[in-house]
């Protein structure tokens, strides 16, 4: 098994990651990235990103990450692919195994995000980008006076779908249940949006139409009848959580109820030397913007950490 030695490595490949990235090499700290199974994060699934300061008529998202990984790299980070199958923190330095090599590392920087859940549909997939998102704060403006339809019945759901009352003509909620599962408040800010159509006891049977490559309506089966129908939608928003990827972590830091690894102090976590930005650790904002920005935290955190331990420099007796 190879060996290789790092001052700074850090796991995930997207806005947080490869911002963290771009920070180490311009501090001369020469940065292993490990792209881990989704290189890019989530933007590789965006097409148009809009919202992205210093892109005035937007940019693709597989773009945008592919001029991001450059950057980081002409400053001297490596990026390599992989997956990070073990790693120990309870070792300095901390050791992690990666295909057939063990990487060593002072400072761990995970940028690991957290991926959407989705309706596991066919359809979804191949619509994704094209009229199917996880985000109405990052894609609700596409859909200026067109009619779409949210999936979920959560705070998240409820809030995406009073968000995109903003531009759509009428937002159909599509829920499996007889009953939300928001909070009062949120529930009662939806019910009285007349913009607002719930489906209840409701579920997403298919997406439409992944040849045309656009979304042109939704197939839904009411689930105490068994009666299916078609609505006409131009996008669909899948509200139904996110689940932070921390399994790696599981019982060497400390996490939420919900799996986000806890930060303090800008982007420390539970062990000394392990710092984390981006959504693996927000479940508030998540944006591009918002894990670039903390990718920059998390990047001078551990620089400042490397500082911090290393000795001091020795000096001669005057002869």
């Amino acid at each position: 098994m190879a060996a290789l030695t790092r001052e700074v490595t850090i796991i995930g490949s997207g806005p947080a990651g490869l911002t963290a990235a771009l920070y180490s090499a311009r501090a001369n700290l020469k940065p292993l990235v490990i792209e881990g199974l989704e290189a890019g994060g989530q933007l590789m699934l965006t097409t148009a990103v809009e919202n992205f300061p210093g892109f005035r008529d937007g940019i693709m998202g597989p773009d945008l990450m592919a001029a991001m990984r450059e950057q980081a790299e002409r400053f001297g980070a490596e990026i390599i692919r992989g997956h990070v199958s073990s790693i120990d923190l309870s070792t300095r330095p901390f050791v992690m195994t990666v295909g057939d090599d063990r990487i060593e590392t002072q400072t761990l920087i995970i940028a690991t995000g957290a991926s959407a859940k989705l309706l596991g549909l066919p359809s979804e997939r191949a619509l994704m980008g094209h009229g199917v998102s996880t985000c109405a704060t990052c894609d609700g403006f596409f859909f200026r006076g067109r009619p779409i339809a949210v999936v979920g019945g959560g705070d998240s759901a409820l809030e995406e779908a009073i968000f995109l009352t903003r531009f759509a003509t009428q937002v159909t909620l599509v829920h499996r249940r007889d009953a939300f599962r928001a909070s009062k408040i949120m529930q009662d800010k939806a019910l009285a949006n007349p913009k607002i159509v719930v489906e209840w006891d409701t579920e997403v049977v298919e997406m439409l139409d992944a040849s045309a490559g656009a979304v042109n309506g939704i197939v839904l089966r009411n689930l105490k009848t068994g009666a299916q129908k078609t609505l006409a939608v131009d996008g669909i928003f899948v509200a139904i959580g996110h689940t932070p990827n921390t399994g790696l972590f599981t019982g060497q830091l400390d996490a939420d109820a919900g799996g986000y690894l806890i930060t303090h102090d800008g982007s420390r976590t539970s062990v000394e030397g392990v710092f984390a930005c981006g959504d693996v650790q927000d479940h508030v904002y998540r944006q591009a913007i918002t894990a670039a920005g903390s990718g920059c935290m998390a990047a001078l955190d551990a620089e400042r950490y490397l500082e911090s331990i290393q000795p001091p420099p020795t000096t001669s007796a005057p002869s």
